[in-house]
Formats: structure tokens, C-alpha cells, sequence
């Protein structure tokens, strides 16, 4: 099969590798979109240690069961395997597992190929109505639902439900859509780059600000570097709470005596719990997360042009979909 293969730092190789074989209980995907994710681009950059080359990366793909009695069964993809036996599976926490992989780290290649292999119990059926390339965007919506879902757990039921979004990427987006259809409506997302804000604005009828300046009941940071995690500290109000999804950078940038004299909750939060996942595909589904035309499809092949294209900050959309037959 074809696959894109991380190289090395800003390295990525388009070549046929073995197909992939199924273990037992596993089924073999067809892969017909897949999202390019921050955490890949952070792997491209050779910032995350957890992905060393070469490997296979990419993880937010949909496509289409081969072979077996599910064969021709449409599917969006939980790319989190968990062990389903420790303590943190048994109570609905699969993104907690202290055993859990995900495609795109070793030991399990990624799904910027033709063909990857999961368990039946992490591929979600799609509706025949519903595009793959809308399913595959299944995964970063379900790292913005858990978020969301956490920090109106955590705000006092006094506070006036205000959010502020710092970054207008997928995730970002993602967390704006998903606080928006739990009922929240005061949303402004902070994105500096003008294309993307005006995309942001026009296309997906978004509040947006260059900057931030005021105070907000939360604050999602969907950037992780120690200036977001700065302006997050300064943009929460008193008694509010910071969600930190992003992984840009690992350390700085938090004002913790402020936090502390404030009472504000950080919360860090990774990933989705396996029915959050569902949760999500399921309102994409129903249309309850909007038309999600902020995509932008480009082939598997010229996988490694789009990498050059969002590094150097010139993509407007805040999602690139990749199609490995293209």
C-alpha cells in the first residue's frame, strides 16, 4: 500500500510499505479521509518524543471495513486502544488506561496509508448520508466535546457561562462548536492569523479577535505554548476555570499565584472517553455541530506539500483532509 512516512524533522516520504495484518479480533480499514493533526505537525517538527521516525502518523481517518461479515461497513475511527481491564476502563475513562495506544505512535502505525487494522469495538458506523471526510473530523470534535464537557462540570453554578477560545485551528474550532451546542453562546475565539480569522468569521460564523483582552468564566487553551497559557492565565476571571488541550510546548507561560489568589481551575484534559467518542460521531450525525465545511481535501501524495503549507501559516481552513487513492 501507499502511506506517508515521517522521515525525520520536516522529513515525510510517500512510498508503498507492507499492508497492514490484522491481529485477532481486528478488522482492516480502508482509509478514505484522514485530518493532519497538531500533534502531527509536532511530530514533523521533531517535538514530540513519542513519535520517533520513521513511522506512519495520523489519526483522525474514516474509510471503509474490508473483508469479514462486516465488510462495505462505513466507519469513522477512535484511534485510543485501550486495555478495557484496568480500573480506568472499567469506569468509562479508556483516555485515562495506563496501557493505552493510539495509531500514530509505536507500537501502531498511523493512517496517513491505504489501510490500517482496529478493533470492531473503536470503528463507529457511518450513515451512508454522511461524507467521510465529515466522519473523519470525529476525532479532534471528541477532544473538543471532552474538554468542553469538563469545564462546565467545573464552573460554579453562579458564574455567567462566557468562553473564551485561545487558537481558530480544528481544535479550537472544535471546542467553540462543541461549548455551542451544550448551550453556550457568549464564544470568542483568539486567532492572530488574519486569513484564518476571516475564514473562521465568514465560513464558519464565528466571534473572533486577534487578541484577547478581558476576562472570560473559561477559557479553553487549544494551543499549548507558554504565551497561550500567559494570556489564558490573564483571560480567566476569578472562580473561572483554563482547560489546556494544546500540546505546543511543554512548560510556561501559567500565572499560578494569580490562579491561586483567584481560585481559578486548570484543567488538564487528553483525548475522550470511548463513549464521548460515539457522543461525537453521533452529533455530527444529527448536524448538531453544524455543516462542518471548514475543510480543506488535498491527496495523500501531496501529504508532505500541506505540511509546508500549514507550518508556514498559510492555510486558511483549519482543517487539511488527505485522501490516500486521490
Amino acid at each position: 500500500m501507499k502511506a506517508l512516512v515521517y522521515d525525520g524533522v520536516e522529513q515525510l516520504g510517500f512510498r508503498d510499505v507492507p499492508d497492514p495484518v490484522p491481529a485477532d479480533g481486528e478488522h482492516l480499514v480502508k482509509i478514505q479521509a484522514v485530518g493532519i493533526c497538531g500533534s502531527d505537525m509536532h511530530a514533523y517538527l521533531g517535538h514530540d518524543a513519542r513519535r520517533p521516525a520513521p513511522l506512519i502518523l495520523g489519526h483522525e481517518a474514516a474509510g471503509t471495513i474490508v473483508g469479514g461479515p462486516k465488510d462495505g461497513t462505513r466507519v469513522t475511527v477512535n484511534p485510543l486502544v485501550a486495555c478495557q481491564t484496568c480500573p480506568a476502563c472499567k469506569a468509562g475513562r479508556e483516555n485515562l488506561c495506563p496501557n493505552r495506544q493510539i495509531i500514530s505512535m509505536p507500537p501502531r502505525e498511523g493512517a496517513f496509508a491505504q489501510y490500517i487494522s482496529m478493533p470492531l469495538s473503536n470503528l463507529v458506523t457511518v450513515p451512508d448520508d454522511v461524507p467521510l471526510a465529515k466522519a473523519a473530523l470525529a476525532e479532534p470534535l471528541a477532544v473538543s466535546w471532552h474538554a468542553a464537557r469538563l469545564v462546565l462540570e467545573a464552573l460554579h453554578p453562579s458564574m455567567d457561562k462566557t468562553a473564551l477560545v485561545i487558537g481558530g485551528g480544528a481544535i479550537g474550532l472544535a471546542a467553540a462548536l462543541a461549548l455551542q451546542a451544550m448551550g453556550v453562546t457568549d464564544v470568542t475565539i483568539a486567532e492572530p492569523n488574519d486569513a484564518r480569522r476571516a475564514f473562521l468569521i465568514n465560513t464558519c460564523g464565528q466571534s473572533t479577535v486577534a487578541q484577547a483582552h478581558g476576562q472570560w468564566a473559561f477559557v479553553i487553551d487549544a494551543v499549548g505554548y507558554a504565551a497561550t497559557r500567559a494570556a489564558a492565565s490573564a483571560a480567566a476571571q476569578p472562580g473561572g476555570v483554563i482547560a489546556h488541550i494544546g500540546l505546543g510546548q511543554d512548560t510556561g507561560g501559567l500565572d499560578v499565584r494569580r490562579m491561586t489568589l483567584h481560585e481559578i481551575t486548570f484543567i488538564g484534559t487528553y483525548t475522550y472517553t470511548a463513549q464521548e467518542f460515539r457522543d461525537t460521531a453521533q452529533a455530527i450525525f444529527d448536524g448538531r455541530l453544524g455543516p462542518l465545511d471548514w475543510t480543506e481535501i488535498r491527496a495523500l501524495g501531496d501529504g508532505h506539500a500541506a505540511f509546508e503549507d500549514l507550518h508556514a501559516g498559510t492555510v486558511a481552513s483549519p482543517k487539511i483532509i488527505l485522501d490516500p487513492w486521490a
